[in-house]
């Protein structure tokens, strides 16, 4: 943190409106940037210190979960594996700026890894370590402007501010350069409603806070990031945030208090057109061998239904929840380019593949692709889904979906249906969902396919004496499901990649074996058969039954 005299201090009309944050353009991430870790009483004995001559407010205390202080030194930037990284987010200008897209802040992000802080050479920086609800910010109402300026640059590790706190004297005027050292987009907004802007991975962007007159909260806005702890304090003299209770602001998480309250016997929407659950056969190819299946996944962030009555903002694979079904056989390849039309870093992961998480999970930045390519070499069904952080949100507002390998020598039935059950965690009507509640694991509805309740309302069909086969995947995040069909049994069972009844060797006939109910835990699946001798409106469930209640179940109608 670097303090200089404003030319001229501004009068306290100025200082009462301070600018609306701005963005630079990307600096190229180069030789040039380097760095050393250093403890909060090293760097407080080593900075050559504000005008105020404060010290770091860590200094003395161990190093922990949250780094004390970070000075400019003269080790390279490295990876996370301590190997140094050369380039740029993009092309640089003569300065060593990088040039700039969508208003310099999202810029190309091809490497993964998250940089230790860096901060401006010969800064002295004032970190904190409490993390939590600090307050509001003051107002330039209540200050004298000093005419002094402080220049902050804060990084990224993981999902945390290095360093976390700033200190400043009240009446300076603030500014706050944000270096995205991460590997996914971010952003820093106070609650004094000054913002960086979405910042891409490896880019920058700076907010002038103007003058500030107490402490101030910040976080990064991006979907469930807040929660997992990305927070910055602006203390002023000493002071945190809660001590000064000036200024206007937002203290609590997205979604807090203010959640959407469900109607369990709430309609769907007029319209409303149930995710298709008939499942098709693997295609094949001319020769009968093996195939390689292309398809693009667009994400797309948009409102959507969730049943009882709520929508919400959906994280989606081409604008549904589930994504797409995939469905092939042994030996297939499949080649998925991933493109993202989103507003945050979003990436995938397949388990139906065996490959390095390295180049075909990483996230990547909004208006970027990937291409990812697996070879499927196991049956079952096997779950796929965004594996951006934090990743209990994003699969919980929709990115996840699944992939059906048939076994070997599969037999034809007269109808299958796929079933991924996933939980809902409603934030506001038409917003995010609650990041406390899925950390909490308390889910406001179940859904099979996306939206509670939905195959209640339109049912699946089947005829008397069909063979009905239901491919079942518990997405979660984080509950398992227990599959049951009210009124009938199960005679055939594939779980987890092996046949448990049924199947080729006929499992369980010399004993007229049968199954109720086929449980999951989150990411297992597998599939089960039924035949229905009469008509009727069978009722399919988790038999979970306080999970049933809140939307999982629907209805297989069979007619004659």
């Amino acid at each position: 943190m670097t303090k200089t005299p404003d030319a001229q201090a501004p009068s306290p009309d100025e200082a009462a409106a301070p600018e609306t944050a701005g963005s630079e353009n990307a600096p190229s991430q180069d030789a040039a940037s380097q760095e050393t870790e250093r403890s909060g009483a090293d760097s407080a004995a080593q900075a050559p210190g504000d005008t105020a001559g404060r010290a770091a407010t860590g200094a003395g205390k161990p190093e922990g979960a949250h780094r004390r202080a970070v000075t400019a030194g003269t080790a390279p930037a490295i990876d996370r594996n301590r190997r140094p990284l050369t380039g740029g987010a993009g092309p640089t200008a003569g300065d060593g700026t990088a040039a700039s897209s969508s208003g310099g802040l999202l810029q190309s992000a091809d490497r993964r890894g998250v940089l230790m802080g860096l901060l401006t050479a010969g800064a002295a920086v004032v970190v904190g370590s409490v993390i939590g609800n600090r307050g509001q910010g003051g107002t330039t109402q209540d200050v004298t402007p000093t005419g002094n300026t402080v220049n902050a640059t804060i990084t990224v590790e993981g999902l945390r501010f290095v360093p976390d706190t700033v200190d400043v004297t009240p009446g300076d005027r603030l500014v706050i350069t944000l270096d995205n050292t991460a590997d996914q987009v971010h952003d820093l907004v106070l609650a004094t409603g000054q913002t960086t802007g979405r910042i891409a991975a490896r880019a920058k962007g700076t907010l002038d806070a103007g003058i500030v007159a107490g402490p101030i909260e910040g976080w990064c806005s991006i979907a469930g990031h807040r929660a997992q702890g990305m927070v910055f304090h602006v203390t002023a003299g000493g002071a945190a945030a809660g001590a000064h209770q000036h200024g206007g602001g937002q203290s609590k998480p997205a979604g807090s208090g203010k959640d959407a309250v469900p109607d369990y016997s709430a309609q769907l929407p007029a319209g409303f057109k149930a995710f298709d659950a008939a499942l098709p056969p693997a295609p094949t190819s001319p020769d009968g061998g093996p195939m390689t299946h292309r398809h693009t996944f667009t994400v797309k962030e948009q409102v959507m239904p969730v049943g009882a009555g709520v929508t919400q903002r959906r994280l989606t694979f081409n604008g549904q929840v589930p994504g797409p079904v995939l469905r092939g056989k042994v030996g297939d390849t499949f080649e998925i380019t991933l493109v993202n039309d989103g507003t945050m870093s979003h990436s995938l992961d397949f388990h139906a593949g065996i490959t390095p998480p390295d180049q075909a999970m990483r996230s990547i930045n909004p208006g970027e692709s990937l291409v990812y390519t697996f070879k499927a070499q196991h049956s079952g069904i096997w779950l796929y889904h965004c594996s951006t952080s934090p990743m209990s949100l994003h699969l919980a507002a929709g990115m996840h979906g699944a992939v059906i390998i048939d076994p070997p020598g599969l037999t034809a039935v007269d109808r299958e249906y796929v079933i991924v059950a996933s939980e809902v965690y409603l934030g506001p009507e038409g917003g995010e969902p609650n990041t406390e509640k899925i950390a909490a694991k308390t889910p406001d509805l179940m859904t099979f396919n996306g939206v509670a309740f939905q195959y209640h309302q339109q049912p699946l069909k089947a005829k008397v004496g069909e063979r009905v086969r239901f491919w079942v995947m518990a997405a979660g995040p984080s509950l398992p499901t227990s599959f049951h069909a009210v009124g009938l049994q199960f005679d055939q069972v594939f779980f987890e990649g092996a046949w448990t009844l049924g199947g080729p060797n006929r499992i369980g006939a010399a004993w007229s074996g049968g199954s109720q109910a086929l449980g999951l835990q989150p990411a297992q699946g597998g599939f089960v058969e039924c035949v229905a001798s009469e008509p009727g409106h069978y009722v399919f469930v988790t038999h979970s039954f306080a999970d049933m209640e809140k939307g999982a179940h629907g209805v297989l109608e069979v007619t004659a």
